[in-house]
């Protein structure tokens, strides 16, 4: 009569062996993954073009895949022309009001201008972008045509919001022609799913 295999230990076995084997392999396709990230942008003013540019340019430069999903008023940031972006100092309470030119005393003074004035004090809104450009211009950052189109280069997936196009009445000549996809909520969302990283912005 022939013996009976030991299936306790074989179990035990096997078992032992993927413990040495499947972390090492885990390890492997994580390093062997490339990362990926989804942004939404949903706003369309100056200050808050920034954000979702910059994390964009920098996870394509640092070689991850990288969508960014433009809806709304964050279509603005598509366009051709990007002259009309202003920062609104409106219900902004967070935003500093640095003078950038001056004696430094100057300079470092925290303006801490009423919403009140800041939303009745005709031309404020223009003043306050005229501000933040000459600041963005004597600290020597990217503007964000520059910083857009950095995107543009290390291959980051620009994609409009259809939905925001009918609504606004927008045409495709009006946006870059880099944007190469227009689609809705249920094209993006799967790909925001599968993304390791996902931003609203």
């Amino acid at each position: 009569m022939a013996a009976q295999p030991d299936t306790a230990a074989l179990d035990r076995l096997i078992a032992d062996r993927l413990d040495v084997l499947l972390p090492q392999k885990l390890a492997e396709l994580r390093a062997a993954k490339t990362p990926s990230m989804t942004i939404i942008a949903t706003k369309g003013t100056l200050d808050w073009a920034y954000p979702p540019f910059i994390l964009a340019s920098t996870a394509a430069a640092l070689g991850w895949n990288v969508s960014m999903f433009f809806t709304f008023y964050g279509l603005n940031l598509l366009k051709k022309d990007l002259s009309g972006l202003k920062v609104s100092p409106l219900g902004n309470p967070g935003m500093p009001m640095k003078m950038p030119f001056g004696p430094d005393w100057f300079k470092s003074i925290n303006w801490n201008i009423p919403n009140a004035v800041q939303g009745f004090v005709p031309g404020f809104e223009t003043m306050a972008t005229a501000l933040m450009k000459q600041t963005i211009h004597n600290k020597g950052v990217a503007d964000v045509a520059e910083l857009r189109q950095a995107c543009v280069e290390g291959g980051v997936n620009l994609i409009g919001c259809q939905m925001t196009v009918d609504l606004f009445g927008y045409k495709p000549e009006d946006f870059i022609v880099e944007v190469k996809e227009y689609c809705g909520a249920a094209t993006f969302l799967p790909m925001a799913r599968d993304a390791d990283v996902s931003l609203f912005i």
